[in-house]
């Protein structure tokens, strides 16, 4: 692609890099990133400048503007190539969210390159979303199973009556396994691997590193693959398009990687929270047992993705009450943007189901995940909640919901820990206590082996 050329900026509006802003990732931010949106919104109008790791951005907060940036993919470019202060040198070298944003997959690429990548991605998943297929459903008799099996270490270890951290014991390890199962992965590449996929996320000052070490373990599972195909996720995206290289199918792997297990497990604690903390709506829709419901009501609440990869602008317009300049990058706030579906949600004209549905966890427009992969995490997610509340006679927070703490990065809000006082009912039986076997020593298609260890990498902090 060639370089882009950006034209000079309207009269009617300063141009972002002139304007002074304020830091988005604050301590204020971590603890009620809602106020924080508030005031930039009273402030600014639903699209505010803001700091980003010393960077300017646009964040979009309202609704309306939010989805107009998702759903307009001509006007709204993810390539990062578009982007102007990229393009002219301007970032530093080191700014720790580059590393994420250079890597070329189906997130960040447009038009036909963007629709070959989805087509690809939505015939390799369709076998495991489909329930009917052999593939859909040992998946989905495997994600039950795991998750049978973590309950039943809750109740060897701490018993039928006691303490644990849905974060660390639960839901970390549940998609690990789910991830390793899925893309039929050597147990090796499993340790290290969710740590690295948080670093990146975060921006931390290893996140380049991090997002090297982690492309490089992806990649060398698509050369596993290549010479020793199976009823995998990597087999059939091969199967789907031979042309992919090892290292193609690694940044495609990469990303899938980074929505099951940081995305998909934000939600799934985050519905669990809902539920724990007694969200009035989420215990409705619970109630009258309607589990995907619940979900929609929990990602409305609490978005897993807070917010959204960055757009650049093909040509300067005019977004909410500012201009916007070819070039510059905008950052669409599901979390914000939420709120005004919370406000509309509360009006006696407008059914809160409609309103649920709308919610933005999964995306929206050209980009929004592929509905093989928003059925595929969907299951996931009811599945994984549902294990919890089949097996929970009851179960409590063990802090107030205010003092629950939270990593709250430039692009996701998810708990550190969910820490409960529960009880078992008599269904959940104990799994014996087992030594971990050594990696070499595990089987390939046996993700249950590693618990132990996954399990002791958990309660590392994030």
């Amino acid at each position: 692609m060639e370089a882009h050329s950006h034209a000079t900026p309207p009269a009617g509006g300063p141009a972002l890099g002139s304007l002074p802003v304020e830091p988005l990732l604050t301590a204020e931010f971590d603890v009620d990133p809602g106020a924080v949106y508030e005031r930039l919104r009273s402030t600014y109008g639903p699209v505010a400048p803001v700091g980003l790791m010393g960077v300017p951005v646009w964040l979009v907060l309202g609704y309306t503007e939010v989805t107009e940036v998702l759903r307009n993919e001509n006007l709204w470019r993810r390539d990062v190539r578009y982007w102007r202060a990229r393009a002219e040198g301007r970032l530093p070298r080191d700014w720790p969210l580059l590393a994420g944003y250079e890597v070329r997959q189906m997130m960040f690429v447009d038009d036909e390159e963007h629709l070959a990548a989805r087509r690809t991605h939505h015939s390799a998943l369709s076998p495991f979303q489909d329930a009917r297929s052999p593939e859909g459903w040992e998946l989905r008799a495997a994600v039950a199973r795991y998750a049978d099996e973590l309950v039943g270490m809750l109740a060897a270890e701490s018993g039928t009556v006691g303490f644990a951290d849905l974060g660390a014991q639960y839901t970390r390890p549940l998609l690990l396994m789910v991830t390793t199962k899925l893309f039929g992965c050597p147990v090796e590449l499993g340790d290290e691997l969710v740590m690295d996929l948080w670093r990146m996320l975060d921006g931390g000052p290893d996140s380049g590193p991090a997002t090297a070490r982690a492309l490089g373990a992806f990649t060398r599972l698509a050369a596993h693959r290549r010479a020793l195909p199976g009823d995998d996720l990597t087999s059939y995206m091969l199967l789907a398009d031979p042309s992919l290289s090892d290292e193609q199918l690694g940044r495609e792997l990469f990303m899938n990687a980074v929505y099951l297990n940081d995305i998909t497990g934000n939600m799934v604690l985050n519905t669990l929270l809902e539920v724990l903390r007694g969200n009035a709506t989420v215990r409705r829709s619970l109630s009258a047992g309607q589990l995907g419901e619940t979900v929609n009501r929990a990602a409305l609440a609490n978005p897993p993705v807070a917010n959204m990869c960055f757009r650049f602008a093909a040509r300067d317009v005019r977004l909410g009450e500012v201009w916007v300049r070819a070039g510059d990058a905008v950052s669409p706030s599901a979390a914000s943007a939420h709120r005004d579906l919370l406000a509309i949600s509360s009006s006696h004209l407008v059914g809160a189901t409609v309103s649920t549905r709308a919610h933005l966890g999964w995306g929206a427009g050209s980009h929004q995940c592929p509905s093989a992969a928003r059925e595929l995490g969907g299951m996931i997610v009811a599945t994984a909640v549902g294990r919890v509340l089949d097996h929970f006679v009851h179960a409590e927070l063990t802090l107030p919901p205010d003092q629950l703490p939270w990593r709250s990065g430039p692009v996701v809000r998810g708990l550190r820990l969910l820490p409960v006082r529960y009880e078992l009912g008599a269904g959940a039986s104990a799994v014996p206590r087992r030594k971990p076997p050594s990696v070499a020593a595990a089987t390939e298609h046996e993700p249950r082996g590693l618990l132990a260890i996954l399990r002791k990498l958990m309660f590392v902090g994030r």
